[in-house]
């Protein structure tokens, strides 16, 4: 069973100030009947004191509170009555609509209207006399006055709060906005940079272990020299991608974004890395000339198809590697293809996470990717790497 609430120091504050107040009001002889209630006189102090019990609940029980305060004022209608008491009974109409429920807050003006318009005319039809007006205006001032009070404060504070959760709820949006784009940042800097250096680390891996394992001077000397060769283009990509994420921001140029104009590089510097692997590539492209590409749509061909011979240059078997671009008024469409099996000689060791960049890339581009063994149409198994990119206006624009 739970406890109830303790009081509310306010409450209490109220509550003993308003039985002090009474008190000594009593003790002045200081009433609001002139005498003319039951006797003895001292039966004022009992809803005096119920209404200052009720005071204590006014925050914590309000509905409670108003019902005690109700049965005080009636029945300090039958003694010499207390100012008092009709002060606190305001107090308690105005908490019951300001901490009480919704639907309190609805009923109570309107019925303390009611009962104001019930007593004017009762009064008028009881008295005879214009006068009576003046005890319903009274009781308004009693009843209606501190409901409406209550409403209006009520609107105001639950304004204020509806005011604070919003701006809560802006920053917490605003907090997983930057969130998220913090994410997505890194994850492009991590294709990025995947792309750019793992390709070049990769013949570095494969021709420095021939030259460890083969021990001709020759053989040696031409390991060294393309170890050298994608060294310094390895490290001269890492030089642009750490200027440009220190420029950032900072009004530099934007950096100029691969095109499918260097696939010819690329293959020339894939045939030098793999001819001791006996691989060979090839180029198809049957695309039609004068359909534009989205920029965005052309760096991610691009890198699909430099993470797809990295991956050749690594674990293909010894064959053609097939390089393939085709393009119609709404699709790219990129394909490589390598012998699948069993690699004699040295390989480079993988993560799995250029695939994971490559469907990631086109995933942004609402494109389709799949990679993995197919037969081909001799019956062979081949690795295949595709992707269709669409071309549209939305790409165009991003």
């Amino acid at each position: 069973m739970t406890a109830p609430a303790r009081p509310h120091r306010d409450d209490v504050l109220i509550a003993v100030v308003g039985l002090l107040g009474g008190l000594v009001l009593w003790a002045l002889g200081l009433d609001t009947r002139g005498g003319h209630g039951v006797d003895p006189h001292a039966l004022l102090l009992l809803p005096l004191v119920a209404m200052s019990g009720a005071e204590l609940l006014r925050r914590t029980m309000p509905n409670t509170a108003l019902a005690i305060g109700c049965t005080a004022m009636l029945a300090d209608q039958f003694t010499d009555g207390n100012v008092a008491t009709i002060a606190m009974f305001t107090d308690l109409v105005y908490a019951a609509v300001l901490y009480g429920t919704p639907a309190a807050a609805r009923r109570i003006p309107a019925v303390s209207m009611v009962a104001t318009a019930a007593v004017t005319v009762t009064a008028l039809v009881v008295f005879q006399d214009a006068q009576a007006v003046l005890l319903g205006l009274v009781f308004a001032l009693v009843t209606v006055a501190p409901a409406w009070t209550g409403v209006s404060v009520r609107t105001h504070r639950d304004a204020a709060e509806a005011a604070q959760l919003r701006a809560e709820q802006t920053a917490l949006l605003a907090e997983i906005d930057r969130t998220q784009a913090v994410t997505a940042e890194r994850a492009r800097m991590a294709r990025e940079l995947h792309d750019m250096v793992a390709n070049h680390l990769s013949a570095i891996a494969i021709h420095s272990t021939a030259a460890l394992s083969i021990d001709k001077p020759g053989t040696s000397r031409d390991a060294l020299a393309v170890i050298r060769e994608n060294s310094v283009e390895g490290l001269a990509e890492m030089r642009r991608l750490i200027g440009l994420l220190r420029d950032r921001g900072a009004g530099a140029e934007p950096a100029a974004v691969p095109r499918l104009t260097g696939v010819d590089a690329l293959l020339d510097q894939a045939r030098t890395n793999g001819a001791p692997s006996g691989l060979e590539f090839t180029l198809t492209d049957t695309r039609k000339d004068g359909l534009p590409l989205p920029a965005p749509v052309e760096l991610a061909a691009y890198r699909i198809i430099q993470e797809s011979l990295t991956n050749a240059l690594k674990h293909a078997s010894p064959g053609e590697i097939t390089v393939g671009l085709g393009q119609d008024e709404q699709t790219l469409t990129v394909w490589v293809t390598s012998p699948y099996g069993e690699r004699p000689g040295p390989r480079a060791p993988g993560s799995g996470a250029g695939l994971v960049g490559m469907r990631e890339r086109v995933a942004l581009l609402d494109g389709q990717f799949e990679s993995g063994p197919v037969t081909n149409g001799d019956g062979a198994t081949i690795w295949r790497v595709r992707a269709q990119l669409p071309v549209d206006e939305g790409n165009a624009k991003a």
